[in-house]
């Protein structure tokens, strides 16, 4: 009886975490949806600014800014900086980890400042004893265009001070419904070749005037450009999460029906031991009454006798 009612709340346990699970999937897939919605809503001025960017390249191909890399050069001295995008929590299956194996790849490659948005990112770098920007302290939740702009203009300004000579983003590419990838990109400084004049673009048939210049203009525009970058992996980092945590739900919901399947057969094989023992013991006993009561009778008539 004591195994019967084990196995009963053992599947209780189970139906109850299935039950958080199958929650967690749905949250899940709602955030993933209104993330996206934002980033669609807010994708056609990063776009303008992209296109105004080439347009200037398209008018003077000899533009020089701080922005873009000195001719012939690759490697810049000082400071790179790495803007880390990962969860607040795990239970998103290889999601974290992902970001988790860039880091350790780019660690010692080159200086580095960390700049960490996600509390699982930041307990890893405490728990490793890698330095990073303690004051940088952002959630990876709900990601806002507002964050986006606070997040560039800070890196910007430690950018124009020369204090990081490179700035990059790591972060999660929601690749499929199924998988995702960790994708390093560097933000600043660009070349050219980041902003390729495609075929099917018009061709400048007029000169456009900027004003007060164009290597103004391109200077003011760049910051624009950055925090759409910085928003896009942002909304990309936290769709992969929910994504990853819906697959990871999926998963234990699997595994909870399989759990369940087991537990129903196994309860049922105890459970028909059980009433096969309680026959057994029912048709025992009334052999034992039979035999008793025939001997009584076989006693009986031996005493008339």
């Amino acid at each position: 009886m004591s195994d019967i009612r084990e196995i009963r709340r053992h599947m209780e346990s189970v139906r109850d975490t299935e039950k958080v699970t199958s929650a967690m999937h749905m949250i899940a897939a709602t955030k993933m949806r209104r993330a996206k919605a934002e980033l669609d809503a807010t994708r056609p001025y990063f776009d303008a600014v992209k296109s105004e960017i080439k347009r200037a390249f398209r008018v003077d191909t000899k533009i020089e800014s701080k922005y873009l890399y000195p001719a012939g050069v690759h490697d810049l001295p000082g400071a790179y900086a790495y803007i880390v995008i990962t969860a607040d929590k795990g239970l998103a299956g290889t999601y974290n980890q992902m970001i988790i194996k860039e880091i350790e790849r780019l660690y010692k490659e080159h200086e580095s400042r960390f700049f960490v948005v996600g509390e699982y990112g930041r307990r890893y770098f405490t728990a490793h004893d890698i330095p990073y920007e303690s004051d940088f302290l952002f959630s990876a939740q709900n990601p806002t265009l507002q964050r986006a702009r606070v997040i560039s203009a800070k890196l910007f300004d430690l950018f124009n001070e020369g204090k990081v000579s490179k700035i990059f983003v790591i972060y999660t590419d929601l690749v499929s419904g199924m998988s995702q990838k960790a994708h390093v990109a560097r933000i600043l400084p660009f070349h050219r070749g980041d902003f390729v004049i495609e075929e099917k673009e018009k061709t400048v048939k007029k000169p456009f005037i900027f004003y007060p210049s164009i290597d103004q203009i391109l200077n003011y525009i760049v910051e624009s450009y950055m925090t759409g970058y910085i928003y896009s992996a942002l909304v990309d980092s936290f769709c992969s999460e929910q994504s990853a945590r819906m697959n990871a739900m999926d998963e234990a919901n699997s595994n909870a029906e399989e759990l369940l399947s087991e537990l129903k057969r196994t309860y049922n094989h105890a459970r028909q031991s059980k009433i096969t023992k309680e026959i057994t013991e029912i048709s025992s006993g009334a052999k034992a009454l039979a035999r008793k009561k025939e001997r009584r009778e076989r006693s009986a008539r031996d005493n008339e006798r």
